[in-house]
């Protein structure tokens, strides 16, 4: 007999840990190579563990809402043979990779929280990603996750023991911590004695108050946002706190595009299988855009600008449960119109059903998002961090416009929608911003009729 470590696996880039949200398995039981035996939470989604040997729970090491560490041992299982037994090398955990739990969906990447005050004390040393979680010379421990934070928002060690905690075994967690930041940080900063400046050094700015306490009135139901409504409510926050936004408005002629697809939309689903709409013809001509302007498909990192070799266009899409997630269509420029349909269309049912993996909604570069879906005519979308750009089509409408012709301008009826580009004016400026989806529109409005499918 043989004892493996079955060991948490990574779950997408920048994860450090994930939460033990139910054991499928108890000690004692039997399992089979490649079956699910444990289910997790990260900041970023919802996962079924599967065991990469067969054998014998002999013991659990991480109970029920424990916070552990990628790559820490969370079982031990028991095989009948040292050869059933392999080392966790790193084949071995990638075959241990999570699935897409189908109760719940994930979330956008957050890499900062709510901007709080400046600490006056030393910060703390944030851990290696997949690092143990970390403990306090008192023996009270902070996950990984809990220490970043800290150093984002400049905590001291004797500011991060002073918080209450509200989990397991009062272990502190990042909403507590947001708390703090909102509420507490205030109050404690207040009674600290401060030392007066010289009267030659200039005094920062107090910090933004925050939200004010509401009471609510006899009878108001009281709604808990769900896990993912407070991941994509912090997710708004922070990169409307991180990127000055600027939005720039075209109004598309869609003539064209609407009598193209109306002409062959029958016969491109009975030819291909696959109904073809507005959304992949709009993220092809997205797609054309960024090649001309290179520098919207670009990150910030500090001071520097990160130019991203591949373009990957996340689609906002809508869940049955009101939430946003936004999948993302990779290396979309290598991608034909059909190409591009199918892999809308695959997405799309896939984010209905709940059942996109991890790496579908990460490592997007643009985003597309489509307001016309809800009969909007026109949005201000807030960038998917960490890119610097959004852009929100629109409503189609008929709209009586100005046609010029050789033997002069008329009026007539053309299909017309907006397109609101948002984007970071920190390294996007409003000439490239304004050229860009100015591109995208003439584009859409010199389609051609005839075109091949």
């Amino acid at each position: 007999m043989a004892q493996f470590e079955l060991i948490l696996p990574k779950m997408g880039e920048s994860v450090a840990e994930a939460t033990i949200t139910n054991w499928l398995k108890n000690e004692g039981d039997t399992i089979d190579a490649e079956e699910s035996i444990v289910e997790v939470a990260t900041d970023k989604v919802d996962s079924e563990v599967p065991s990469p040997v067969s054998g014998t729970i002999v013991k659990i090491l991480a109970q029920v809402n424990d916070v552990a560490a990628v790559g820490a041992p969370i079982a031990i299982i028991e095989t009948e043979a040292a050869g059933d037994a392999p080392a966790p090398t790193a084949p071995a955990q990638a075959a241990a990779a999570p699935v897409a739990s189908p109760a719940a969906q994930a979330a956008q990447t957050i890499e900062k929280d709510i901007a709080a005050a400046t600490a006056t004390a030393a910060p703390i040393a944030a851990p290696k990603d997949g690092g143990p979680i970390s403990k306090n010379s008192n023996g009270r421990f902070y996950s990984p996750l809990v220490r970043s934070m800290a150093k984002e928002e400049g905590l001291s060690q004797s500011e991060l023991d002073a918080i209450a905690g509200s989990g397991k075994d009062g272990r502190v967690t990042k909403h507590d911590v947001v708390a703090y930041l909102e509420g507490g940080r205030k109050s404690q900063a207040a009674a600290a004695p401060v030392a007066a400046p010289p009267a030659s050094t200039p005094v920062a700015s107090a910090p933004a108050p925050s939200a004010p306490a509401i009471t609510p009135a006899p009878g108001a139901e009281i709604i808990e946002m769900d896990r993912m409504r407070k991941l994509i409510a912090d997710h708004m926050v922070n990169s409307v706190h991180t990127s000055p936004h600027v939005t720039s408005f075209v109004e598309a002629d869609m003539t064209k595009v609407v009598q193209w697809r109306n002409k062959v939309k029958n016969e491109f689903q009975k030819k291909h299988g696959e109904k073809i709409t507005f959304t992949p013809i709009i993220m092809e001509a997205i797609v054309k855009a960024i090649q001309d302007f290179p520098m919207i498909n670009v990150s910030v990192d500090g001071t520097k600008i990160i130019k991203h070799p591949h373009i990957n266009v996340g689609m906002a899409a809508a869940l049955p449960s009101g939430n946003l997630i936004v999948p993302v269509v990779k290396n979309a420029n290598q991608l034909s119109l059909l190409g591009l349909t199918k892999a809308v269309n695959d997405l799309a049912n896939r984010a209905r059903n709940n059942a996109l993996k991890p790496d579908e909604i990460s490592g997007g570069t643009y985003t597309l998002t489509n307001v016309g879906t809800f009969g909007n005519v026109l949005g201000t979308p807030i960038i998917n961090q960490p890119q610097v750009a959004i852009m929100a089509a629109g409503a189609i409408v008929k709209k009586p416009a100005v046609i010029e012709t050789p033997e002069g301008d008329m009026i007539g009826i053309r299909h017309k929608m907006f397109l609101s580009h948002s984007y970071d004016h920190r390294v996007v400026d409003g000439a490239l911003g304004g050229m860009f989806v100015k591109r995208v529109a003439e584009y859409l409005e010199a389609w051609d009729l005839n075109r091949e499918f």
